[in-house]
């Protein structure tokens, strides 16, 4: 029986790259790859933000049986507009989600978005560059994920987790962790 279809195929990895090394195969890239159409992350495109947030609160207000759909607050929509989203559009649907569950009235505040800051740090006033000691970039690197550690009390995965405000996986943070000697919370106890 004849049959007219078009197969679309999604995927978030680097299909030629992964036909170079091997871990895909050649000859079905080259079937899929037909008309590729590439969308950026939702990080690489922040203005489309607000379109889908208020989408998400109206989709999940129904799916809640919430009847009065709630209004995002103007600071809120900066917040979410200056977060990394490193779980894409899903992370974004999710912590709508989530608002809503938490919802007890008024506007959307999102306080329970990380707060990621755009801006550079600054060198304090103690580190200018007469009295600054320089530091390999591991002991700088250490430094660092310790100072979240504590910020976070150890948590290392999850929202609020040290993984999520370095904006890299846990299983990453854990394996620097390792080669920097940095004990994990549980280690600590």
């Amino acid at each position: 029986m004849p049959v007219d279809i078009r197969v679309i195929a999604a995927t978030h990895r680097n299909l030629e790259r992964m036909v170079s090394e091997n871990q895909f195969r050649e000859d079905l890239w080259f079937r899929l790859n037909i008309f590729p159409i590439i969308i950026p992350p939702l990080r690489q495109r922040k203005e489309d933000i607000p379109a889908l947030a208020r989408f998400f609160v109206a989709k999940k207000s129904r799916n809640l049986d919430i009847r009065l759909i709630p209004a995002i607050a103007p600071g809120a929509l900066e917040r979410l507009m200056k977060y990394n989203w490193q779980g894409n559009i899903r992370e974004l649907e999710n912590m709508v989600e989530r608002e809503l569950i938490r919802h007890k009235g008024g506007q959307l505040m999102f306080n329970s978005l990380p707060d990621y800051r755009e801006e550079s740090p600054t060198i304090s006033d103690q580190n200018t560059p007469e009295t600054y000691n320089a530091l390999s970039l591991d002991e700088l690197m250490s430094l660092h994920i310790r100072k979240i550690l504590d910020k976070t009390n150890g948590k290392i995965h999850g929202s609020g987790g040290a993984a999520e405000i370095l904006g890299i996986k846990s299983t990453t943070l854990r394996a620097r962790m390792d080669k920097l000697g940095i004990k994990y919370r549980r280690e600590r106890l």
